[in-house]
């Protein structure tokens, strides 16, 4: 025992170093933005696309605020506002698809998956969840009324101060990264060496193979679910590693994942706002599989009729 604990928290230390390095800067760069011009004029230039989804000009704030920082800062913002529920839901359903751009995006890039991938497709399904919602569902007209008020803080007083608080800012979220990731790893090791993950990647083989991966993605599958993308991609590294995790498997656990990570908490959350949860809950479940499991079925194709002998030496026109 004494052996797994040494050699999973070396794991997690080691994981915490890399996605540090990542996080760091980013939380630091984007928490000091937020004192800049740069945030109010990308807001203003976003105002114009609000209505087009069935939002007012204000909601570009929560939508700026949360897809560059977290869930907490959108909502934070949300209730800033005298929106109305159909806004709110909206709101909702856009920034569980594509909140932490910046930081989440990163991450999943440090696992071999394009930036540009994972953050076009949290984007599009955002914009595209939003307008559908806003042609398909005529009512919540009425104001929102929210379950809580903010925590007010004070703004920092001169670039000193903003430096400070984009420092603490930055290290408290490595510091909750490593309380995180060193007990999971330290977990997922135990887990490795008794044999118990061979076990659970058969148990989970049905799912994984309905959405076109091997059964050697599942422990990457469960951690983004629970506990997010960008905690998670510590065992998704850890996955590609020593799992063997293939390139086309790796992309398809990701666009499960960009479309439902944190699935639970990223659900509850949203309850003081008022809104229905179950609904958003189903729309990011049911997006999650029926996209991945549409591109896992054509992928899987192509790469079978590559593989056919007796598509060798024939040549298509059109």
């Amino acid at each position: 025992m004494k052996g797994i604990l040494k050699r999973g928290s070396k794991k997690g230390l080691e994981l915490t170093w890399t996605l540090g390095k990542v996080i760091f800067p980013v939380t630091l760069i984007v928490t000091i933005l937020q004192y800049t011009p740069v945030l109010p004029w990308v807001m203003n230039k976003l105002e114009p696309l609000m209505g087009w989804i069935g939002l007012s000009g204000e909601a570009a704030v929560p939508l700026v605020i949360g897809n560059m920082l977290n869930l907490y800062a959108g909502i934070a913002a949300i209730i800033s506002f005298d929106f109305t529920v159909k806004e709110v839901f909206i709101l909702a359903v856009m920034l569980s698809f594509s909140h932490n751009l910046l930081i989440e995006s990163t991450v999943a890039k440090r696992v071999g998956v394009s930036w540009w991938f994972v953050a076009g497709v949290r984007l599009g399904l955002a914009l595209v969840s939003a307008a559908l919602i806003n042609i398909f569902w005529k009512g919540g007209g009425e104001t929102a009324k929210y379950g809580f008020a903010p925590e007010k803080t004070v703004d920092p007083n001169g670039w000193a101060e903003i430096i400070f608080q984009g420092v603490q800012t930055a290290f408290m979220g490595i510091v909750q990264l490593a309380l995180i990731v060193i007990p999971l790893m330290i977990f997922m090791q135990y887990l490795r060496e008794k044999g118990w993950l061979d076990r659970f990647s058969g148990w989970v083989a049905p799912v994984t193979r309905f959405l076109g991966m091997e059964r050697n993605t599942s422990m990457t599958l469960v951690a983004g679910l629970t506990i997010g993308l960008a905690y998670g991609a510590g065992l998704m590294i850890q996955a590609v590693e020593e799992d063997g995790v293939s390139r086309k498997d790796m992309y398809l656990a990701i666009l499960f994942l960009v479309s439902c990570h944190a699935v639970v908490e990223d659900t509850l959350i949203f309850i003081p706002l008022g809104i229905p949860v179950w609904p958003l809950l189903l729309i990011r479940l049911l997006t999650a599989i029926v996209l991945t499991a549409v591109v896992g079925f054509v992928w899987n194709r192509l790469q079978q009729k590559r593989k056919d002998p007796s598509n060798e030496h024939t040549y298509h026109s059109l």
